[in-house]
Parts: structure tokens; C-alpha cells; sequence
């Protein structure tokens, strides 16, 4: 890794934007890793012979994505405004989501997932009940389904009103002049605020009807590949003789011929390095437990 000047670090040269360097010091690139690994982890005199570079960007890749999932934790923020249809997209590099927030006056309310189904996919059928197909035999699909329009229009219940009823006061539904009402109460969705269902194989996230117009909110988890920019893809550097060891083993791990105990080793190797980075990374510092351990005689009233 090429060392900057503070110049560079703070004003990027004055070449837009200035803050492109800033906080970068504490990782390192693939670019830098892979090129690491070519000069001092393969050759001749190695335990890796000579091996094609494409090989090192696969496996430091993997390295880094199962990073990304289980232990950097590092989280992306995307904000969006929820239309109309109330549906936002997921961001291209979405893996799982931390939290999802709705705006208001300043102030985020984490939104609840609500696991039951609030879209779907629908078909349209003829006058005799039959689906209708187009000229590629594929099913036409109307732009919503009846769940989506529920959904969207938020059909909510209203107040039941006759003094003389068990049901004065309560809420219901009205269908052709036939109240129904609902016993129980759904915990789950139990909130002021708006909720979410995540449809991951369609790629967006629905949301119930009093979230149109609000800004939403997005904290994710990424796979760090940065659209697969060798030059973008980074990683703690804490992290990083891990991933030398990650590479080592799995090129080891996968060539025919090689002894079972070097496979061992470098399998030990391997998970000594990330359990170590895991604890520095955790930043355990005795200042925040005393702080913390300052306030277990407070008294609760």
C-alpha cells in the first residue's frame, strides 16, 4: 500500500472529493492483498508453488465476504423516500438488514417486520375463470394484486357504534352492511409506527399504508465487493493476516497431493487469526466498562 502525505489524507490534493482518503489508513485494499500474497505466500521455495493470480482474487474474495458476514459487521445507510406504492428497492449490494427506520421531524422510529404476507403476485383470468397468457405463453399479472391493494389503500377498521350491541365501540369491518370483527390481538404488528416485509427473492421491501411519503431509513449489511473494483474492495487491516491464512489454506485445502497434517495446520492457522482479529476488532476498552461498572450503584426509583 502506498503511504500519503496529511496533505493528501485531508484535502485529496484539492481534487473533488477531498474527503476520498479520509479514515482509509485503518484498511487495505484486495488489490493490495492479492499483490501481497503473489510476493510473499507463492513460489518456488514455498509451500505454495507458482500459482495464476485469478486463483488469489477468488479465495481472498470469499475471505471477505464470509468477513463481511459474520464478523466485521460494518453496515451500510442508504435513504430513500417511499412512494406511492410503497415499495422501496433493495440496494444492489444487500445482504441482510440491520435495522430500517422511518423519519420524523429529526428523529428515526425503528419500523417492525411483520412477518405475514402483505404482497403477491397475481394473475389475470377471463370471463370463464381461465389464466391469460401472452404471446410468449407466459401468465399476464395485473400491476397489483388484491393483497397489494390492501395493502396500499390501507384498508383499516373502523368504529363500531350501537349502544344496544356486545360490540358498541369496537373495531371492525363493514362488508355489504355485515359488520366482522377480529378477536386477539397480533403483538407482532401491535405499533403506531409503520411496518415492513422484506421480499428478497423479488428484491423490495413493501411497507403498510401510513408509510407513504416518509423518508425511510436502510441500515444493511453488504458483501463488500464493491461491483467486484479490486481497487474498492477493502477490509480492516486488522483482519488481514487472516486473510493471507484464509487464501493459504484454501488453495492448500483444494490442490491434490498435499499432507494431511499441512492441510491441518494452516485450517489451525486459519482460525486462530480471526478469533484474534475478532477480539481486537471488538475494541474492548477498560474506559467504557468503567463507565458502565460507575453506574451499578445508581438507585431506581
Amino acid at each position: 500500500m502506498a503511504y500519503i502525505n496529511q496533505e493528501q489524507y485531508y484535502t485529496n490534493n484539492g481534487v473533488s472529493p477531498q474527503d476520498a482518503n479520509w479514515g482509509s489508513y485503518q484498511y487495505i485494499t484486495l488489490e493490495d492483498i492479492v499483490n501481497n500474497f503473489m510476493l510473499m505466500y507463492q513460489g518456488n521455495n514455498e509451500i505454495i508453488g507458482n500459482i495464476n493470480r485469478f486463483q488469489v482474487v477468488f479465495f481472498a474474495k470469499r475471505a471477505i465476504q464470509e468477513l463481511n458476514y459474520d464478523a466485521m459487521k460494518e453496515t451500510k445507510v442508504l435513504e430513500v423516500t417511499v412512494d406511492s406504492a410503497l415499495r422501496v428497492v433493495l440496494p444492489p449490494d444487500f445482504v441482510n438488514w440491520v435495522r430500517i427506520s422511518a423519519e420524523s421531524n429529526g428523529v428515526l422510529f425503528p419500523l417492525s417486520e411483520n412477518t405475514q404476507a402483505n404482497s403477491a403476485l397475481a394473475y389475470l383470468y377471463d370471463q370463464s375463470g381461465n389464466i391469460l397468457f401472452d404471446q410468449n405463453g407466459n401468465a399476464v399479472s395485473p400491476q397489483f394484486s388484491e393483497l397489494d391493494l390492501a395493502r396500499i389503500n390501507g384498508t383499516a377498521p373502523i368504529l363500531f357504534v350501537n349502544p344496544l350491541s356486545p360490540y358498541d365501540g369496537q373495531y371492525g369491518w363493514c362488508i355489504d352492511d355485515v359488520w366482522y370483527f377480529r378477536y386477539g390481538l397480533n403483538t407482532e404488528i401491535a405499533t403506531a409506527n409503520p411496518t415492513f416485509t422484506i421480499d428478497k427473492k423479488n428484491g423490495v421491501i413493501n411497507f403498510s399504508s401510513n408509510m407513504a411519503g416518509y423518508l425511510c431509513v436502510i441500515e444493511y449489511v453488504s458483501d463488500g465487493m464493491e461491483n467486484g473494483n479490486e481497487a474498492l474492495i477493502s477490509v480492516n487491516k486488522l483482519f488481514e493476516d487472516y486473510i493471507y491464512a484464509a487464501i493459504k489454506y484454501s488453495i492448500i485445502n483444494n490442490k491434490a497431493g498435499v499432507q494431511e497434517y499441512i492441510v491441518n495446520r494452516a485450517r489451525k492457522d486459519r482460525r486462530a487469526l480471526l478469533m484474534n482479529a475478532k477480539i481486537r476488532l471488538s475494541n474492548i476498552h477498560p474506559g467504557r466498562l468503567l463507565m458502565n461498572m460507575r453506574g451499578r450503584d445508581k438507585w431506581i426509583k
